[in-house]
């Protein structure tokens, strides 16, 4: 899905995001409401397009008031804090042929121009952030439906020069809200879900009731499978052939309801192989599309995961800071929980 760094277009990247006409030959055994149908009813049924007004470039994260910031604040009573971001993937693997590439311009030789005696260091990163490994936010124009992106705008805002609207730039302020983790490996039982495991509207509304927390307005949903688990004890697995645990597309309408703001986890979110046939990624097209919610790709939720159950308290204070880069279609991540 995904080729060796290049210097694409952000039309190009955008473009991946958007493979939604793929089916999947190993698609698992739909429900009642995961038809082609029903996913073009969720996008009008779910559909967020004015309600924030017609030039809205916020989206679901207009529910992150200033009232909920200062609520999200005290909900850290601690001070301590965690990042939920993977540590950077420099080696090529089955699930990343595109990682990131760093090198070091300058390693404390000679001088610092202008200085008196002071040597210096630096190194130059590059990042094709999209794909199924590196932390990122997907803002809500990194996927289209019916040529169309979030509110209305048109696919042709995104040209070889960026994002014209619903861009990354409009997050530059940050995000702080309260975050909930569902940790569904743990609500199971195992160390991590098996790629493919579909996860369902009952097991959220179960996990709620277990952990003795509620999803509420303006939360970043944070979904945990364990798949960083899995993979640093078995190792990388193609993505596209085996797999990923993550949410069916009957989970869509739960977000709507509980006016989820974000939504996280450690994997792709949407359950792969899709259920639904010919939509390879339904939850994110109808999050970011119809309900202009973006998305935390990739965290790594191992050691939030470990520190919540130690607390057996499974809500903390999020912040999070992509890079204000104009016309961007998402930003490479470092998410912190603090309890």
């Amino acid at each position: 899905m995904f080729e060796k760094p290049s210097r694409r277009s952000t039309v190009q990247q955008l473009a991946v995001g958007v493979a939604l006409a793929v089916t999947s030959a190993n698609a698992q055994t739909s429900r009642a409401d995961s038809t082609p149908d029903d996913f073009s009813r969720l996008q009008k049924e779910l559909s967020n397009w004015n309600r924030w007004g017609a030039d809205d470039q916020m989206g679901a994260v207009n529910l992150i008031t200033p009232k909920k910031r200062l609520s999200a604040l005290r909900v850290a009573r601690e001070g301590a804090s965690y990042s939920m971001a993977r540590n950077a993937e420099t080696k090529e693997a089955v699930d990343n042929p595109a990682p990131i590439l760093r090198k070091t311009t300058r390693v404390g030789r000679g001088q610092v121009p202008g200085s008196a005696g002071i040597g210096g260091t630096s190194d130059t990163f590059f990042i094709s952030y999209h794909g199924y490994v590196h932390t990122h936010m997907d803002t809500i124009c990194h996927f289209l439906y019916d040529r169309k992106m979030y509110n209305g705008y048109s696919q042709d805002e995104v040209t070889e020069d960026g994002a014209g609207k619903n861009s990354i730039i409009n997050f530059k302020n940050g995000i702080i809200t309260r975050g909930v983790l569902m940790d569904m490996a743990r609500h199971k039982g195992v160390e991590y879900l098996e790629p493919g495991t579909p996860i369902y509207p009952e097991d959220l509304d179960a996990w709620e009731k277990k952990a003795g927390v509620k999803v509420g307005a303006g939360d970043v949903m944070i979904v945990r499978t364990g798949r960083w688990a899995r993979r640093d004890a078995k190792g990388p697995w193609p993505i596209q052939g085996e797999g990923l645990a993550g949410l069916h597309m009957s989970c869509a309408r739960w977000l709507h309801a509980r006016d989820v703001s974000i939504l996280g986890g450690d994997g792709a979110q949407d359950v792969i192989p899709s259920t639904v046939t010919g939509v390879s990624q339904p939850i994110h097209a109808l999050c970011i599309v119809a309900m202009g919610m973006p998305i935390f790709d990739n965290l790594d939720l191992e050691l939030v995961g470990r520190e919540a159950e130690k607390r057996k308290r499974w809500d903390f204070l999020v912040t999070a800071s992509p890079a204000a880069v104009p016309g961007g279609t998402g930003s490479v991540l470092n998410p912190i929980a603090t309890f």
